[in-house]
């Protein structure tokens, strides 16, 4: 059973997924405690909301181009230069004398945003076959989420019994060595990608972007998966940043527990990828995302509503099983409805978009805080994922021709 499981990747995901676990084990210890991390360096609650609004203009300006340069020279030629950039941020964080110099570090580590995450998405969809994509999906994600466990603990533990400095030092060796193994498979003939890599040119982006832009806006499921992922994203940078300040100083954890329900909503999302992908290949994309919308909903409530450590707990696990039935699924649909060689633009132009959006959401979270409650924003991102469940059912529904061809059916019978 094991052995079956492990042949869905082949070794090009296998080395991949190695470069992917070393570099999201350091995002997970920076990020996790960034919040925490800034105060201590004397930033206020909207201050640290400021930090993350101004950082994340990075990936708004950079991820189209990094979407179309990955569909261009190569997904894995686009990922080792993002992260060859992105490792001096982490260079920042662990030498930082101020919040204002961990500001710096993080808008240059956010090229790695903008070059990995339009790639990450369509590389596993160009390693895999349709009928198995969802099972490919659920266990590269799965695997790939250890880091949500590793990561938080490690950081937890090492800013509880050390101190956040060296956290970050021990961050930046994960990340350095995953940019060396990135940039020997982008230069490796072992790794050759299967299309040759293009010449990038402005005229060249402009078309891209205008199918796409075509496709987008077209009313058709491309355009309410846009709709379904610009709530979950705004929801979530509303309150993404503000969670670790609010076990703090609302649940009255410490910096290690904290740690640890970190990496107990790491376990979660990991089994809930494995279900979600098992499931979306047996059943539908449509059906596993409307269950995921709905248990994220009910974990943001189950959160807002905690009064002890266990009920904390007992939330964070519900919200990783949630998004880890959501990401294979989501994945699948994405890649089934948008021509491969549109795919790094098409993830590169969700992040953009999206990330305009979601651009004053920390700040704004912040304020809610400070001016309401420390619950309004994250009633208020209740709510809006409540919207997505209703959406996810009703339109989430995969044209015939796509339907059919999973099944087999040859191309000239679909007609």
């Amino acid at each position: 059973m094991k052995s079956n499981i492990l042949s869905l990747l082949n070794i090009n995901l296998r080395w991949f997924l190695l470069a992917m676990v070393l570099a999201n084990i350091a995002g997970q210890m920076a990020y996790s405690m960034m919040s925490l991390y800034l105060i201590d360096l004397g930033a206020s609650v909207g201050q640290v909301g400021l930090v993350f609004t101004i950082a994340s203009i990075v990936p708004i300006v950079l991820q189209i181009f990094g979407g179309w340069f990955s569909d261009t020279i190569g997904r894995l030629r686009a990922i080792a230069f993002g992260s060859a950039i992105s490792v001096f941020g982490y260079v920042f964080f662990f030498t930082a004398p101020s919040w204002e110099w961990v500001l710096l570090g993080l808008s240059v580590e956010f090229v790695s945003n903008s070059f990995v995450g339009p790639s990450f998405s369509a590389y596993i969809a160009e390693q895999s076959s349709e009928a198995t994509r969802g099972r490919v999906y659920g266990l590269s994600t799965g695997i790939y989420m250890v880091v949500t466990v590793i990561g938080p603990a490690l950081a937890g533990f090492l800013a509880y019994r050390m101190n956040f400095k060296i956290m970050m030092l021990v961050a930046f060796v994960f990340y350095l060595l995953a940019t060396i193994v990135r940039i020997w498979m982008a230069f490796s003939e072992q790794f050759k990608p299967t299309r040759a890599a293009e010449k990038p040119t402005l005229t060249g982006l402009t078309t891209q972007l205008k199918a796409m832009i075509g496709i987008l806006f077209s009313g058709g499921i491309l355009t309410w998966i846009w709709i379904t992922d610009a709530i979950g994203d705004t929801s979530y940078t509303l309150t993404g940043e503000l969670f670790p300040i609010y076990l703090s100083d609302i649940g009255k954890l410490s910096v290690e527990q904290i740690g640890l329900l970190g990496s107990a909503w790491g376990f979660a999302s990991i089994a809930g990828s494995f279900l979600g992908g098992w499931l979306t290949d047996k059943r539908s994309e449509r059906s596993i995302l409307t269950v995921g919308f709905l248990i994220i909903t009910l974990s943001i409530v189950a959160m807002v509503t905690a009064n002890s450590t266990l009920a904390f707990l007992g939330s964070r696990i519900l919200n990783g099983l949630g998004v880890g039935i959501l990401m294979p699924s989501y994945n699948s649909l994405i890649s089934k409805v948008v021509p491969e060689e549109k795919r790094g633009l098409a993830f590169g132009f969700f992040g953009t978009s999206l990330g305009i959006l979601s651009l004053p959401m920390p700040w704004i979270g912040a304020q809610l805080w400070e001016l309401f409650s420390p619950q309004t924003p994250f009633w208020i991102a209740a709510i809006a994922c409540a919207i997505t469940v209703p959406i996810a059912w009703k339109k989430f529904i995969l044209p015939k021709m796509i339907t059919e061809k999973e099944k087999g059916i040859p191309q000239a019978e679909v007609n």
